[in-house]
């Protein structure tokens, strides 16, 4: 605790939440630490805006761990028709500014720029080469609000302060960012139709969980990534950056991006649910009869171990009474791999627990096939298991808003037509 009774993960993640000028005087207050500088030589980053793996730090197994705060700016264009040239040119010099500024890394910043179905939709041709559609419920049982926005900002470090002057500095509202002089910003361009923001690792969901959906009996692990109280993103259950990588088309080296907002409801989970039974909803009924997963399930390395759960899912659901979120999701693989790559994090917007649930894919129709897999409609016409209680953890869970994006290539981040050829 510091002298202001506040820990600094607790005022890191109010800082962000709360935003603006003022929470960035707070954080340079308190005395942040210094931000590693950028580089002055373009050529040097990755044509892929989502290659960040290289520049993520690991934990001690191996798996990729993900910056720990989040901004999530959705974006309208201020212009009327198709873009400008000028407006692209402003766009990507206020980018390559943020670049000369933060470090590629989870010390300095990392981010990506996506464009929705509605941005393309001003331009006469389809988009090329990538399958785009609209967003949509993906369940019988869910009914989100269809996000429309014409793009999709997301900024990642593990600093709070640099996710905070980055949004400000791109917004107009400061002339440096970590003491580099802004060239261009996105004012005039870009304005902020909503803003979310969150927080993933240990100890960052229990300082937060005073909030609407979690229990006041403070059930949340110390250790624990998310609010659900298990660690998520083992290696192994992810598809690597070069599957969800577009292959071919003027977008090669981009990739689909899906966002959904969610509302956790965890009064159940952690006050009548056993730990077996949150394991065996999470995992599968074997992990919890077989003890595999210890505290936060750290020991399981860099696989979640749904390969050694039983591969009949439906089977498995009559026998048992309950099917497991992993045990699902293990059955959505192309030649051995998954074909989604998961870049989630928790949120309070609201002052709810929530998740923004981010994924990466080739193709949109990659994370269509996944969300069918965890409905696990098949399951519950064919067992005792319910559509949602029992399966996996679908009944915990409320999907409240869905967008589907376009990362282009760098080279393709400011504005782009639908057809670059």
């Amino acid at each position: 605790m510091t002298e202001r009774g506040i820990s600094r993960r607790e005022f890191a993640k109010s800082a962000v939440a709360i935003g603006g000028t003022a929470a960035l005087a707070a954080c340079l207050d308190r005395g942040s630490g210094t931000v590693p500088k950028g580089t002055d030589d373009p050529s040097s980053l990755p044509e892929r805006q989502h290659a960040w793996d290289a520049s993520l730090a690991t934990d001690d197994a191996g798996n990729h761990r993900l910056s720990r705060h989040h901004v999530l700016l959705l974006l309208d264009y201020t212009g009327d028709g198709t873009p400008t040239d000028a407006d692209r040119e402003q766009v990507d010099t206020a980018l390559r500014d943020l670049e000369q500024a933060y470090e590629w890394s989870n010390e300095g910043l990392l981010f990506t720029l996506g464009y929705s179905p509605a941005y393309f939709d001003r331009f006469e041709a389809d988009v090329a080469g990538v399958d785009l559609p609209e967003p949509m419920a993906l369940a019988p049982f869910e009914d989100p609000e269809l996000d429309t926005p014409d793009a999709l900002l997301h900024l990642a470090s593990d600093d709070e302060r640099a996710v905070i002057e980055a949004e400000e500095a791109l917004k107009g509202n400061r002339d440096t960012a970590n003491d580099h002089e802004m060239s261009a910003t996105f004012e005039g361009v870009l304005r902020e139709a909503e803003r979310r923001t969150g927080f993933v690792g240990a100890g960052l969901p229990a300082e937060n969980q005073d909030v609407d959906g979690v229990p006041d009996s403070d059930p949340v692990p110390e250790e624990a990534p998310l609010f659900m109280g298990f660690k998520s993103g083992f290696k192994e259950n992810q598809a690597s950056e070069d599957r969800v990588t577009v292959d071919s088309g003027p977008f090669a080296g981009g990739a689909t991006q899906h966002l959904s907002k969610i509302r956790l409801q965890l009064q159940q989970w952690y006050e009548q649910d056993s730990r077996d039974q949150r394991v065996s909803k999470m995992f599968c009924p074997a992990h919890a009869d077989e003890d595999r997963v210890e505290g936060v399930g750290e020991n399981l390395g860099t696989d979640n171990g749904a390969g050694e759960c039983p591969e009949d899912v439906v089977d498995s659901g009559r026998r048992e009474g309950v099917v497991g979120h992993a045990q699902k999701m293990s059955r959505v693989r192309e030649d051995g791999t998954p074909t989604i790559l998961r870049r989630d994090f928790s949120s309070t917007d609201g002052g709810e627990a929530g998740l923004h649930f981010l994924s990466l894919q080739r193709s949109i129709a990659d994370f269509v096939a996944t969300k069918q897999a965890m409905n696990g409609t098949d399951v519950a016409n064919d067992s005792a298991v319910g559509q949602r209680v029992n399966n996996g953890i679908l009944q915990y869970m409320t999907v409240t808003r869905r967008g589907n994006y376009l990362l282009p290539p760098r080279s393709l981040r400011a504005l782009p037509p639908a057809d670059p050829a």
